[in-house]
């Protein structure tokens, strides 16, 4: 059994200067140290969010993706440099502090997902011009496209929805010079080959997934949030893709689609207050998460138990930087 109650649902912490709260992590920024410039302090709650709406708090979430961001981090840093600095907690990233690019880099490799930016929504409702890309009629959900593609979204960084964008609309608005552009879109196609390529490894497939790129005081573009994580990305377990599609069923996962399926069919969940999600449900999401790190990174997941609650984990572990 997982014990429910041992949750970060949150990481407000007063010692800690200049909090900024998201969706998932609570964030505080740090003064310049001389060295690396501003940093940022990221920690990983277990809130879960989906319809740009937070929908539950599941138990170990926080570690899982903070530990399978490092895992990703790790094997990618020859192909985009990231923004990590130390690991000072389980649930925890010190950062260097980025200006995010106002784009989230979305790859996607089928024709897949549930949101109202997905490209199969837009597909099942007609649509056939999408993020600057042609599609052709007769499409199936869950097929695999001839190539991975970018489709952009804005990043609204005060609650607003994401919307989709084209190329030609990101440089000639001027949200990212043609040069920036050029650099996270080569660097985006890349992470996602080596993504795929490593999940095919392990028995998966990385279906799709986004990616956040930030300029540091230097004006070098790291990428920084997460990668390739089951919160940020949709992996299907490759063993049962093929029967999965031919039946038209959904493939088995390791997302957060768990929770957002459930969700979708119960409600408008973009619209209507969001239905109480059962215990059973919170749990199966847990073992979801640990189930995914174990299979996607070939490692055993441990939980960290000390401290008498994860909160007091944390504040413990980050007491050095209190007041600096």
């Amino acid at each position: 059994m997982i014990d429910l109650s041992r949750v970060l649902d949150h990481a407000r912490i007063a010692e800690l200067p200049n909090p900024y709260f998201g969706k998932v992590r609570d964030c505080y920024d740090l003064p310049d140290d001389g060295v690396n410039g501003p940093r940022r302090i990221l920690i990983s709650s277990d809130r879960i969010s989906a319809f740009d709406r937070i929908l539950a708090a599941i138990p170990w979430k926080g570690q899982v993706l903070t530990q399978m961001a490092r895992y990703w981090f790790e094997h990618t840093v020859d192909i985009c440099p990231n923004h990590v600095l130390a690991y000072p907690d389980p649930n925890v990233v010190i950062g260097k502090h980025v200006t995010i690019l106002p784009v989230e880099m979305v790859v996607r490799g089928y024709l897949a997902g549930t949101t109202g930016t997905s490209i199969l929504t837009l597909y099942q409702k007609g649509e056939r011009q999408m993020y600057g890309h042609d599609f052709p009629d007769g499409l199936r959900p869950n097929q695999a496209l001839p190539q991975a593609i970018i489709t952009p979204t804005s990043k609204e960084f005060d609650g607003g929805h994401d919307a989709p964008l084209t190329p030609e609309q990101i440089i000639s608005s001027g949200i990212l010079t043609a040069e920036q552009w050029a650099f996270v879109s080569d660097r985006a196609l890349a992470l996602f080959a080596r993504g795929q390529q490593m999940a095919a490894a392990r028995g998966l497939i990385l279906v799709d997934t986004k990616y956040e790129f930030g300029v540091d005081v230097k004006g070098n573009i790291l990428i920084a949030d997460e990668i390739h994580t089951p919160d940020s990305s949709r992996y299907w377990i490759a063993s049962g893709y093929e029967q999965a599609f031919e039946t038209g069923a959904r493939p088995p996962s390791f997302d957060k689609d768990v929770i957002r399926a459930w969700v979708a069919a119960r409600c408008d969940p973009y619209h209507d207050p969001i239905p109480e999600i059962p215990a059973e449900m919170i749990e199966r999401t847990a073992r979801v998460y640990i189930e995914a790190y174990e299979t996607i990174t070939g490692q055993t997941f441990v939980p960290d138990m000390s401290g008498a609650t994860p909160l007091e984990r944390v504040r413990t572990n980050l007491a050095p930087w209190f007041g600096r």
